[in-house]
């Protein structure tokens, strides 16, 4: 019979049980929180660019610093070398966030290619440096039509791939062309009321987790990969 209280495929040195101390950082980061956002629209009259832009203003006044990219000029993925200015902009700003914002339309039931594209081009490593990993992450999507997730459910999917930390709130608005006015601004709504609670739910998941991000995302099998000899351990 088996005994429970042996571990044959485990290296018993390097698991990490949970520790409080390292839940309670012994300083704290005191600068706005850094929020990197993403729509996924080309258009002229892009509403996952206006909707972006309104999250933005949110952010700001609450006390965030923002940066929204252009995904004009990107090059479609691994068509150039990742020295590509348009590239390396993307991923310098990844790297600089320390939470996200993607907003992508709703296109054949799923996020547009424009949208794709900029988070394909991050990777998951880059030598030491993880350009999306412990990062927390808001997602929002527009549609033509009547209420819809299947974008925000496929951000959602791509934002644990690659690592991050995604938000329980969403935004999902319906009859986008009827949500913003000619300037572009968004006009009082449910719609709007719920962007508003994604971006406060954003901001405070942040800077709960901002201090604590690299114990929370130490992972034994990395730490087993990095150990000399990990097979000697076994």
């Amino acid at each position: 019979m088996d005994d429970p209280t042996k571990f044959p495929a485990l290296c018993p040195d390097l698991l990490a049980p949970p520790d409080l101390s390292q839940l309670e950082p012994t300083s704290r980061a005191t600068h706005k929180s850094r929020v990197l956002l993403l729509y996924g629209s080309l258009c002229g009259r892009s509403y996952s660019r206006f909707l972006t832009l309104e999250a933005a203003r949110l952010l700001d006044l609450m006390g965030a610093e923002t940066r929204i990219y252009d995904p004009r000029d990107l090059p479609v993925t691994n068509t150039v070398p990742a020295d590509h200015p348009k590239v390396a902009e993307l991923r310098a700003l990844s790297i600089w966030s320390e939470a996200q914002v993607w907003c992508s339309p709703e296109q054949h039931g799923a996020v547009t290619g424009v949208m794709k594209n900029q988070i394909d081009w991050i990777p998951l490593e880059v030598g030491a440096v993880r350009p999306t990993q412990g990062r927390v992450l808001a997602v929002m999507q527009v549609s033509g039509g009547s209420q819809s997730f299947n974008a925000v459910n496929t951000l959602r999917l791509l934002g644990r791939w690659m690592r991050m930390v995604v938000i329980p709130n969403q935004s999902s608005v319906a009859r986008a062309y009827e949500q913003f006015d000619e300037a572009g601004r968004m006009l009082p709504s449910a719609y709007y009321d719920r962007v508003v609670d994604v971006m406060e739910e954003l901001l405070r998941l942040t800077l709960l987790l901002r201090d604590r991000a690299d114990y929370l995302v130490d992972r034994y099998s990395e730490r087993k990969a990095a150990a000399p000899h990990p097979v000697d351990r076994l």
